[in-house]
């Protein structure tokens, strides 16, 4: 058997399916170690997985992310990323790198797993000389390396392949990494100088081809085709938690198929301001006939406020037993979520202006398996007449159901332990 470190970046998207990888790498008979923020720590020993926290400026709370970096909150959408990838992601590097060094020594471990916005293991692939274990990542949010078929990441514009596509998408991305990205990757640079590592010489945001692997975790029809698609990526398709101890809320029997049932939900991140999704959807359906379904994501019932007749809300809601009940999921389009309604074949209404989200809503898009508002606060009439146009319409339904058979014809767990094994024997 072998020894695995898994490295995640302390945020519970990026963590949660880290873990699931470890749970199962552990039920094989392996020895996993994660190493991510110290809040984490009696969720990963509660798994029979070894724990490692980060510190200093890469073990920051997720649930506060203003909080831990204030000057955040004034950025959104494409801004905001490239302030997240500039002070939350590269700045962290160091303490991730010195904290990966740190365990090598001690554990020798046979293969490094990381989420892909993990950046503390870049020094060591990037380093020629350097002798390092496998390392390979997981495709935790959507990809982001540059493409002549795509446009730059965070500026949620479908592809295009077509000689004035490809005009746009290189227009773009000179943009991106000689102006957009410039401080952040000059700030990259002098991270990897400061730690002696080697010289960043390739853009900051397209070193995952470096991997030994790159396991996207998804399936390929929901990710935009690329031909200069690095050879090392492979997807997976999806990696869920299981089945939830979550109980279900005292009302849970209205949900007995007698009207459509819309789910709403602002995820565990940017709900600290539930008027910006969750309101909308609230108002817009509320003479509508559905039953609106409201997760507040942990956020207290009451900060809700009054409902109509037609809503029912609770903190936390059981998503295996919930999404085979849903007809239209709203949400603001956190990436896991995405992917769990799209393997129950349940379309969507997304509106997200935060993180990764914009990207995550013009694949929803793109894909056809539902209709992106283009905000992360959109109008009650907006959200309404959403909603309304994918109950009405079929074509988006049937096009989620085709991504749930897609998505049920993988094995992520299986897959990333083969991956495993292969890599490593690649290296000896």
């Amino acid at each position: 058997m072998a020894t695995y470190l898994i490295c995640s970046t302390p945020v519970l998207g990026h963590v949660a399916p880290m873990l699931g990888i470890g749970r199962h790498l552990v039920s094989c008979g392996h020895r996993v170690i994660v190493l991510t923020g110290s809040r984490f720590a009696d969720q990963v020993t509660s798994l029979g997985i070894e724990f490692r926290a980060l510190s200093g400026a890469a073990d920051f709370d997720d649930r506060d992310l203003d909080g831990s970096f204030p000057d955040r909150a004034k950025y959104r959408g494409f801004a905001q990323i490239q302030y997240d990838i500039r002070s939350i992601f590269v700045s962290s590097i160091p303490a991730q790198f010195s904290a990966i060094r740190a365990i090598l020594d001690s554990d020798s471990p046979d293969a490094i797993l990381v989420d892909a916005a993990f950046g503390g293991a870049a020094p060591l692939l990037l380093d020629a000389a350097a002798v390092r274990p496998a390392i390979l990542a997981i495709g935790v949010v959507p990809l982001s390396q540059s493409s002549r078929d795509v446009a730059p990441y965070g500026m949620g514009l479908a592809p295009s392949s077509t000689t004035l596509g490809r005009i746009r998408n290189r227009s773009l991305n000179l943009l991106a990494t000689k102006l957009l990205f410039r401080k952040t990757q000059r700030w990259a640079e002098h991270i990897f100088a400061e730690i002696g590592g080697p010289p960043l010489k390739q853009f900051i945001m397209d070193i995952s081809g470096s991997c030994d692997a790159f396991l996207q975790l998804t399936v390929r029809e929901f990710e935009y085709p690329r031909s200069d698609l690095p050879p090392n990526t492979r997807f997976i398709g999806p990696v869920f938690s299981p089945p939830s101890a979550v109980p279900v809320p005292e009302w849970w029997g209205d949900l007995d198929g007698t009207r459509p049932v819309v789910h709403v939900t602002q995820g565990t991140i940017d709900n600290h301001d539930l008027t910006r999704l969750i309101g909308p959807t609230i108002t817009g359906l509320a003479h509508s006939d559905v039953l609106v379904v409201v997760s507040t994501g942990g956020r207290p019932i009451n900060d809700v406020g009054a409902v109509p007749s037609n809503v029912r809300v609770a903190e936390f809601l059981p998503y295996d037993l919930l999404l085979p009940l849903t007809d239209v999921y709203v949400t603001n389009g956190g990436y896991g979520g995405v992917q769990y309604a799209l393997s129950h074949g349940v379309p969507m209404v997304v509106a997200g202006d935060t993180e990764d989200k914009p990207e995550v809503a013009t694949r929803v898009r793109w894909s056809g398996t539902g209709i992106n508002l283009r905000s992360g606060t959109p109008t009650a009439e907006a959200v309404r007449d959403a909603v309304h146009y994918v109950l009405a319409e079929p074509r988006f339904k049937d096009r989620a159901v085709e991504f749930a058979e897609l998505i049920a014809r993988h094995s992520a767990l299986n897959l990333v332990e083969t991956a495993l094994s292969d890599a490593i024997a690649m290296r000896v």
